[in-house]
């Protein structure tokens, strides 16, 4: 069995559907929304890549290094994002927290920050994680402010980590929540939805 197993989160705002192939169809509508495809320090796919970008990722899920979301705001009932669990390492329990984005017209709405509660909480109480990754692009700064807010520490810079499509070759900041910390994190998110704050990746 896989360290992660099939689930769903739900949340207020959203909900976290394991990524199958029937999102194909709305997820093209989603990355139209910003053209996400364009900003370089990304991977959403573009409109016509979006059946490659699901199968590659379902095929990761077959062999338990990866379990990808796609993420439905309640409101509305479209998809407007994905997000997924990643480097999952069963023998020493941690996953790293990844691959996500969301519209543009769905930024800064408070989904952000509930999708990683809920992805946080099902790491850290239900597959008792020790820790939880989270990793981005050197040039992102909005992704690292973003992860910042959430809580996770700066662990470090992993330089010349990725070959991208384009032929740059990333530098890939690293952070990590661990779990002696999650108790006053969580605290700290469940405020931040309480008080109508939001943030994205």
């Amino acid at each position: 069995m896989n360290f992660v197993e099939q689930v769903t989160l739900q949340g207020r705002y959203a909900t976290l559907e394991p990524l199958a192939p029937q999102h194909a169809d709305e997820i093209r509508v989603a990355v139209q929304d910003g053209e996400l495809w364009k900003l370089f320090f990304t991977m959403v796919p573009k409109p016509e890549a979006v059946q490659d970008y699901i199968d590659g990722l379902l095929a990761l899920r077959e062999r338990g290094l990866a379990f990808p979301f796609a993420v439905r705001d309640n409101k509305s009932g479209r998809i407007i994002g994905g997000s997924r669990y990643l480097n999952i390492d069963a023998a020493h329990r941690r996953v790293e927290i990844g691959g996500t984005w969301y519209a543009k017209s769905m930024q800064r709405s408070g989904i952000n920050t509930e999708c990683k509660l809920m992805m946080l909480t099902h790491a850290f109480e239900k597959l008792d994680c020790i820790a939880v990754e989270f990793r981005t692009d050197w040039f992102n700064h909005r992704s690292q402010s973003a992860i910042e807010r959430l809580g996770a520490k700066r662990d470090g810079v992993l330089r010349n980590h990725m070959i991208m499509a384009d032929g740059r070759i990333r530098d890939t900041v690293v952070y990590s929540i661990i779990r002696n910390e999650w108790p006053g994190v969580k605290t700290n998110l469940q405020f931040k939805l309480e008080a109508g704050e939001s943030h994205v990746d």
